[in-house]
């Protein structure tokens, strides 16, 4: 069953030898139990038990504070306690263990029980809807609970054509969720109507998967559309519940192929890419084949850190210029940094840039943040320093904590010139006979394609940091399967991709150059099963122990050297004039969609 779902009421029959019939659910169509067999035991309200506990506990306490003060103004012992003091004592127990029940604690059962993993709902021939646990024995329910579930066998005449459903994920009979009972159904209804708003359905029920079932619903009555194929099960709504996602319906699935083995540094690495485009991770396999059998590619990390830049205003520029001069001092930046580090025990002021528009001031914050992408974490240190500053410049007004003086998800100069997340070269020597055998084409052809696509055809183009062929298909497919923010590809795949002939025009010497390449091993969707299995794959899953960053920077690497594996692949591909005929082949599918519908 289902966590904090209500269980099936069962009761007992006239009949002792008669197996236990199930309480009627919201949806008629799926259990067909008389109502006459329904008993239910009566209980006060649940605002009023609640009521009762909430002055229960607070009434206790203050007794027992009350009474400890005495004691010790006394000199009394303390564990020498008198009879209404153990009873006020057991009483605080008792409703503290009712509150936390109330508040969803998980070691508290409520009354809406979670049942055996083992136990199954098995429908019978007329749709009747019945518990099964062969490991327990019928017994009595809990006391003063009204929709308790009694675990009985089957029936005797049960044939062989009943279905068993897992009562632990919900079945769909008829376009309906098996698990929206009569309490989901009314607050389905509430939701619906707006009297519960949707964003509040994990904090008022306590179940994440319940929640997203009911929204889930919820949408497909509103809109009149079908979600069928948007999945819900197989995915744990409380690892993303206030970190990754809100108001979740479900989730989309995307496949995951890998390329390699990647020869990077000397070591090998099996690259996971999550993407829906045929062709592909097929064509980054091959450029890493090229790579592994020249000998591989290096790298190398030239700058690490994450920017941030507020936006302030002064009443005249030239106060806004006084800022920027004191900002900019060396003698003022250890106090300053030392301001800013104290948001985090990985954050290091590294710079201090400023920009001026006016009387407007921005100023552009650049540090370390170990192994975590750290947008968060720059952002604390930032407001640190905007509030000690606030002190020796009262008239600065705070506009905004980002002005796009940083810049985040956005084409920018300042990026691609100064840097942003990790600035990274990664650079290999193709080998003439496998640029022949392997990629199929010449390194004369490479050399000339390279300088009039990528570096003249994106100068015409008007281009910014895109001097490249496909770094944004590589780094987006890294990015997803790896938990990294998707959005920031924009930035992150600012790539300059030079071809050289060397060694005397036999060998071709290629390089792409990403300085802003924004990722981390640690928080966000990092953290997800999946996304960390990818990490784990590489090497990098979560925090590196000897050296905070270490993991984020190796990692940022890898997308650099599986940039240069596609950026060689595809190139070759437009060379040798097999593009249209290697995308009809691995992009388009053949398979007759008529018969995948049917």
């Amino acid at each position: 069953m289902d966590v904090r779902r209500r269980p099936i009421d069962t009761v007992r029959s006239s009949s002792a030898g008669e197996p236990l019939k199930p309480r009627k659910l919201a949806h008629d169509h799926l259990v067909k139990a008389p109502a006459a067999d329904v008993q239910a035991l009566p209980l006060a309200p649940l605002y009023l038990t609640n009521g009762i506990f909430f002055t229960l506990f607070f009434s206790v306490a203050y007794f027992l504070l009350h009474r400890w003060r005495e004691k010790i103004r006394t000199s009394t012992p303390l564990h020498v306690v008198t009879l209404s003091e153990i009873t006020a004592i057991v009483s605080l127990i008792a409703s503290v263990i009712y509150l936390l029940g109330f508040f969803g604690i998980g070691f508290v059962h409520p009354i809406s029980s979670r049942a055996s993993s083992d136990d199954e709902l098995e429908l019978d021939d007329d749709d009747t809807l019945i518990t099964r646990d062969d490991s327990r024995t019928p017994g009595p329910c809990p006391a003063g609970v009204i929709d308790c579930s009694v675990i009985s066998s089957p029936p005797q005449n049960q044939t062989q054509n009943q279905r068993v459903v897992p009562a632990s994920s919900p079945k769909i009979i008829d376009n309906t969720p098996l698990s929206l009972l009569e309490e989901d159904e009314e607050v389905l209804k509430s939701v619906v109507s707006g009297s519960i708003p949707s964003y509040s359905l994990e904090s008022k029920l306590g179940d994440c998967q319940r929640a997203a079932a009911i929204r889930k619903e919820a949408v497909q009555r509103t809109t009149g559309r079908s979600l069928q194929g948007l999945p819900l099960e197989g995915f744990d709504y409380e690892s993303i519940l206030g970190q990754c996602c809100e108001m979740p319906i479900g989730y989309v699935q995307i496949p995951v192929g890998v390329a390699g083995p990647l020869l990077l540094d000397g070591k090998e690495y099996t690259v996971p890419m999550a993407t829906t485009e045929g062709c592909l991770v097929a064509s980054t396999n091959r450029g890493c084949k090229a790579i592994y059998l020249s000998g591989g590619a290096t790298s190398i990390v030239l700058r690490d850190g994450m920017t941030r830049a507020p936006v302030v205003r002064f009443a005249t520029a030239k106060r806004a210029a006084q800022l920027k001069f004191f900002l900019e001092d060396s003698l003022n930046f250890e106090s300053l940094s030392g301001i800013f580090n104290k948001s985090s025990r990985f954050a290091r002021l590294q710079s201090i840039q400023c920009a001026m528009a006016g009387k407007n001031l921005y100023i552009r914050f650049s540090c370390s943040t170990g192994d975590a992408m750290g947008m968060n974490m720059v952002s604390k240190g930032v407001q640190n320093v905007l509030d000690f500053l606030q002190t020796d410049f009262p008239d600065m007004d705070v506009i905004g904590l980002s002005g796009n003086f940083c810049s985040d998800k956005k084409a920018a100069a300042v990026n691609w010139i100064e840097g942003r997340g990790k600035s990274v070269i990664c650079e290999a020597i193709i080998k003439e006979d496998v640029v022949k055998k392997v990629l199929k084409t010449s390194v004369e052809a490479l050399v000339e394609l390279n300088m009039l696509k990528n570096l003249a055809g994106s100068a015409v183009a008007g281009a910014l940091g895109g001097f490249n062929a496909q770094a944004a298909n590589i780094v987006t497919a890294v990015y997803i399967a790896t938990g990294q923010d998707p959005a920031q590809n924009v930035e992150s795949s600012h790539c300059i991709t030079m071809m050289e002939a060397v060694n005397d025009g036999k060998d071709l010497h290629i390089s792409v150059s990403m300085p802003s390449v924004e990722v981390g091993t640690v928080g966000g969707g990092t953290q997800l099963a999946s996304q960390s299995a990818c990490l784990n794959l590489l090497g990098v899953k979560g925090a590196s122990k000897g050296s905070p960053g270490a993991n984020s920077r190796l990692l940022a690497t890898i997308v650099a050297g599986s940039v240069l594996a596609g950026e060689l692949s595809l190139m070759s591909a437009i060379a040798a004039g097999q593009l249209v005929s290697s995308h009809m082949k691995y992009n388009r599918s053949s398979k007759d969609i008529s018969r995948v519908v049917s």
